[in-house]
C-alpha cells in the first residue's frame, strides 16, 4: 500500500510540480493559525514536464534542488500530488468494524474489479469516510488508484534534491484542502455554496466544482497561459524566455495591451464560461455561487473583474495567505503575487497537520 492520502507526518513541505515550473511552501502552525515559514518558486527547463506527466527526471530534480536552497528551508521531507487525470477514486462500501490490517486485505482482494489496470502496476491506497448512509453496517471507504509509475516517478525526483517524499497526494485533494483557507472571503450563506475553482496553469486548465468544500466535479483541458507568451513571441519577436519575463514584468510595446492581452482575457473568459457549461450539463446544478480563479495565468492584471463582468457571477482571485501570519525571510510581495499558482502547494504543505 501506497500514501497516496499518507500518515499523520510532522512538517512537510508541499512541492508541486506543474508544467512550467516547481513550487514550495512551508508552513507552521501555532493555536491554529498558519504561518508561512519559506516559500520559492523555481522554473523548470522546457518540456522536462509535459501535460504533468514529468519527462526528465533529472532535470526535475535538479530544479527541486534549486527551490530548496533558494528558500532556505531546512526540512528534508515532502508531500508531492499525482494529477487528477492519473488516479481513479471510487468510494466502496466494506463491513463496519474491520481492523484497518483485515480492510487493507480485503480492499487488495477486491481492488481489481474497480480497477482497469493490472494491480502489480498500481500503488493503491484507502480512507475510512464514516458509517454508510445506505447500510448502518458499513462504512464508506474512498479508494484511490494510480499507476505506479507516476508516483514512483515523483519520489525518484525528490530523492534526486536530497528529500523524501513523505505523502504522495492527489491535485484535487491538495486545492480542497487549500479552499478551507478561502472560506472567509465569500458572503455568509445558510445555503450550501456552490463554488468553481478555475485553476489556469500554462497548459491545462482545470475546473473543480466544490458543493459545501468538498469536491464534486473535476475536468481538465488543454489550455492556459503559455498561449499568451506564444504570442507575445511570435509579434514581438522575443524568446520564450524574454516573453515570459515581459508578460510578469511589463515593457512591452503600447500595443500589446489590446492587441494581445485583451484577447487571450476573451479567451479565457470563453473557456470559463465553457468550463461550467460542461458542468451544469453533466450535474443537477445549472449556476455556482462563485468563481475563484487560481494559478498562474489568474494573476493576469484585470482577469477576475472581466470573468465577474462577462458571466455575471462574482469572481475573486485564490489567495490561501491572506490570513496567515508571514515570517521574516519570505518575501511577502513575491508571495501576495504568486498566491492564486500556490493553492496546491499550500494544500500540500497543509498534511503537515492533518
Amino acid at each position: 500500500m501506497l500514501g497516496l492520502f499518507g500518515k499523520k507526518a510532522n512538517s512537510l513541505l508541499g512541492i508541486d510540480i506543474s508544467s512550467t515550473s516547481v513550487k514550495l511552501i512551508e508552513l507552521s502552525n501555532n493555536n491554529g493559525r498558519y504561518r508561512v515559514e519559506s516559500y520559492a518558486v523555481e522554473p523548470l527547463p522546457q518540456n522536462s514536464v509535459v501535460e504533468k506527466n514529468i519527462n526528465d527526471p533529472q532535470a526535475v530534480g535538479e530544479a527541486v534542488k534549486r527551490v530548496v536552497a533558494k528558500s532556505r528551508t531546512s526540512l528534508r521531507t515532502a508531500a508531492v500530488a499525482v494529477a487528477g487525470s492519473a488516479v481513479i477514486t471510487k468510494t466502496i462500501q466494506m463491513p463496519a468494524g474491520l481492523s484497518e490490517r483485515d480492510l487493507e486485505s480485503q480492499i487488495t482482494i477486491e481492488a481489481d474489479q474497480y480497477i482497469p489496470y493490472p494491480l502489480d502496476e498500481v500503488a493503491i491506497d484507502f480512507e475510512v469516510l464514516g458509517p454508510s448512509e445506505l447500510n448502518p453496517d458499513q462504512v464508506d471507504v474512498l479508494l484511490a488508484a494510480c499507476r505506479k509509475e507516476n508516483v514512483e516517478m515523483r519520489e525518484d525526483v525528490l530523492d534526486i534534491a536530497g528529500l523524501k517524499a513523505k505523502v504522495v497526494d492527489v491535485e484535487a485533494y491538495a486545492m480542497e484542502r487549500a479552499f478551507k483557507l478561502l472560506e472567509s472571503q465569500f458572503e455568509p450563506s445558510s445555503e450550501e455554496l456552490v463554488i468553481a475553482i478555475i485553476d489556469i496553469g500554462a497548459t491545462m486548465t482545470t475546473l473543480s466544482v466544490l458543493v459545501d468544500g468538498k469536491t464534486i466535479y473535476t475536468r481538465e483541458q488543454l489550455f492556459g497561459g503559455k498561449q499568451l507568451t506564444e504570442e507575445i513571441q511570435r509579434r514581438y519577436g522575443l524568446s520564450q524566455e524574454e516573453a515570459g519575463l515581459a508578460k510578469k514584468q511589463g515593457g512591452l510595446p503600447d500595443d500589446y495591451e489590446f492587441e494581445v492581452l485583451e484577447p487571450f482575457k476573451e479567451a479565457v473568459v470563453q473557456q470559463v464560461s465553457r468550463s461550467l457549461q460542461f458542468f451544469y450539463s453533466s450535474s443537477q446544478y445549472n449556476e455556482v455561487d462563485y468563481v475563484v480563479l487560481a494559478g498562474g495565468t489568474a494573476s493576469t492584471p484585470g482577469l477576475a473583474d472581466k470573468v465577474q463582468e462577462r458571466i455575471g457571477i462574482p469572481a475573486i482571485l485564490a489567495n490561501p495567505f491572506s490570513d496567515m501570519a508571514i515570517s521574516s525571510r519570505v518575501n511577502a510581495g513575491a508571495l501576495s503575487n504568486d498566491a492564486p499558482s500556490l493553492m496546491i502547494a499550500c494544500g500540500l504543505a497543509m498534511r503537515s497537520f492533518d
